[in-house]
This record gives C-alpha cells, sequence and structure tokens, in this order.
C-alpha cells in the first residue's frame, strides 16, 4: 500500500518537437498535473522549434502553480535531439527528484506516487515504471511478440515483474534523484533520438551503467504499478518499422558498448537474448500446434523474434565496425554553454 502522505519534491521533464503531437503534449502535461502526489512542476523541453515553444508559453501562461505544480516552457540549450532536450530540464530543475515523461504518454494518477515510494532507502538512485502501449491501428497486430515492444518505447516480455532492481530503467517513465545526475552527468548526446535520425535509442542505458560505475553502490528498481499510457501510431506497428527500429537498436548498443564496455554493456542482452526471445519463439510455435483462437500468428510472431534477432546482430555488428574506424565523441551534460565533449 502506498503511504497517503508520502511527498517528495519531483520536477517532471517533458521534452516536445513537433505541433503535430500538439493534443499529445497536453494530454502527457495534464496527466501530470493531475497526479494524487503533485508534482512541483512540469518542464516542457522544446527541441529547437520556435513556433511550437511560442505556442506552449501562450498555453500556460495563465495556469495557476497551485493547481498541479507550474509549468514552464524551455528552450533545449544543447543540439537538437531528446538527450540534449533532458539535459536541458535536469539543469534547470528545483525538484529532489527528477522524472521524466514521453510527450506522446500520459501517467496515471498514482504514478509520481509510485515512483516517490520507491526512494525510501538513500541507495536508491532511479526508479522506472511500466510503460503500456495504446495501438491507435486498434490493437496489437498478431504478428507483434511482446517480447519486442521495446521497439515501440514500451515495457517488454522479459523485464522482472513487480518491484524489482534492475541495470537501468526505461527513458520514456524513469526518475533518478538529482544528485544522480551530479555524480555521472547526463544524457549523453550522440546516443539517443534526435528527430528520426540513427541511432535512436540506449541514452538511459549509457547513463545508468554509467551512474553504477560513479556510485558502486546505487541501486536502481522498476515498480511496475508506476504505470503510463503510450500511444503507438499505425505507421509503428508495420514491420517495416518493426525492422528499421531493431536494426538501430544494434547500432546504439554497439556505442554504448563503445563507451561503457561490453561486459556491462551487453549483461542484461545476453540473458534476454538466450532465455527470453528462445522462450518466444517456443510459445509462438507451441500456439500454431494448439491452435488456440485468441491466440493467432503464433508463426509469425516466431518469425519476427528471429528477424528482430538477426536485424538487431546486424546493426550491432555495423556499428561495431564504425566505431573501430576512429574515436567516438559524446556529451554527458547537463548541457551548459561552458560543457566540453567526453572522448570516450
Amino acid at each position: 500500500m502506498i503511504d497517503r502522505h508520502l511527498h517528495r519534491s519531483f520536477s517532471v521533464v517533458v521534452c516536445a518537437y513537433t505541433e503535430e503531437r500538439w493534443e499529445d503534449i497536453l494530454a502527457a502535461v495534464g496527466s501530470v498535473r493531475g497526479q494524487s502526489m503533485p508534482a512541483t512542476e512540469t518542464l516542457l523541453v522544446v527541441d529547437h522549434n520556435e513556433a511550437l515553444r511560442a505556442r506552449l508559453l501562450a498555453r500556460y501562461a495563465s495556469v495557476s502553480p497551485a493547481d498541479g505544480g507550474e509549468v514552464r516552457v524551455l528552450a533545449n540549450a544543447g543540439p537538437r535531439g531528446l538527450s540534449a532536450g533532458r539535459n536541458t530540464g535536469i539543469a534547470a530543475a528545483r525538484g529532489e527528484f527528477v522524472a521524466f515523461l514521453d510527450d506522446d504518454a500520459v501517467a496515471e494518477p498514482d504514478w509520481l506516487r509510485y515512483l516517490a515510494a520507491g526512494y525510501g532507502d538513500p541507495r536508491v538512485m532511479a526508479v522506472g515504471g511500466r510503460t503500456l502501449p495504446v495501438w491507435l491501428s486498434g490493437g496489437r497486430p498478431d504478428w507483434f511478440p511482446e517480447e519486442f515492444d521495446w521497439v515501440v518505447g514500451c515495457t517488454y516480455r522479459g523485464l522482472p515483474p513487480g518491484k524489482a532492481r534492475v541495470r537501468n530503467v526505461l527513458g520514456g517513465n524513469a526518475s533518478f534523484r538529482r544528485t544522480a545526475f551530479d555524480a555521472a552527468g547526463g544524457f549523453a548526446t550522440g546516443i539517443g533520438r534526435g528527430g528520426d535520425r540513427r541511432p535512436l535509442g540506449c541514452e538511459e542505458t549509457e547513463l545508468c551503467i554509467r551512474l553504477g560505475r560513479a556510485l558502486p553502490r546505487a541501486v536502481l528498481l522498476i515498480d511496475d504499478r508506476a504505470v503510463i499510457h503510450h500511444k503507438v501510431p499505425a505507421a509503428r506497428a508495420r514491420f517495416g518499422y518493426f525492422r528499421e527500429r531493431a536494426y538501430a537498436e544494434g547500432l546504439s548498443k554497439a556505442l554504448v558498448a563503445r563507451s561503457v564496455g561490453a561486459g556491462k554493456g551487453l549483461e542484461s542482452e545476453r540473458r534476454y537474448a538466450t532465455r527470453v526471445l528462445p522462450a518466444g519463439v517456443a510459445r509462438g510455435l507451441r500456439d500454431v500446434v494448439r491452435g488456440r483462437g485468441r491466440r493467432r500468428g503464433g508463426a509469425a510472431r516466431a518469425g519476427a523474434i528471429v528477424a528482430g534477432v538477426l536485424t538487431t546482430t546486424a546493426g550491432y555488428l555495423v556499428g561495431s565496425a564504425r566505431v573501430r574506424r576512429g574515436p567516438v565523441t559524446f556529451a554527458s551534460g547537463p548541457i551548459t554553454p561552458a560543457d566540453t565533449p567526453v572522448r570516450v
């Protein structure tokens, strides 16, 4: 049971980049302002889009901080991309804790309260939650395996249930102590999302591994009661996107391995590849044999898992070859004009 008297000071960072998501952005901010444990502030960081920033400034200019916390609209102070946007939010945050919510997601009312409950132990440096897909195409495609829900930014089969210790939290539904960034720096630019350019992810993985190195006693948790709902556009429910995103993940994993070493960089992935994915293939084939109508597409799911593994591996090999050609430069904020890229 959640302690109903619990309150911790949270800054919630929502990064936005396009007016095409206007209604989604408003919904995301509204879900933060509707929390049972109010946030201290919501930081809307706009990624190099002055028209969107001006529109958001006008929208929230008259919002009362007494009703759901203050809403501050900021311009990304670093290079274009999600990592620099998050770092801008971190640098501006006033809360003891900083949480992150995607601009096309909405949080359930007790989201912050469950995240806050995880920080009773002072060793806990990060707490993440559970991200559920909202399929705008009308439902999960029969061929789309739950083991690959990370492709669409959601919690995937294979993560431990309940409240559990993990190597890294997932960036779209995560929180950190503010002091974690003082110890480890911010999200690394050059790894994460920057519009639709590759690579497209793993920035939170690299940060969490770096945090563990800076603070060896640090504990990172996920609590699947801290739920958000993430929109999945119809275009992302197609096999072409699945394949492209898996390839980009391989590229990103190669950069992470180059940054923090293959041992930690691929530690969780080895278990996922050797245990979770073979079980998923077997489950899909079993559905075919049993002919269960409610689980149609078993063969296609099994095939998608195999295709996903091969495509991700190809991306990793290509990415590894690229990083061997020369040094890779990451900047690990929080972003300020004086920041100097860190060479790894």
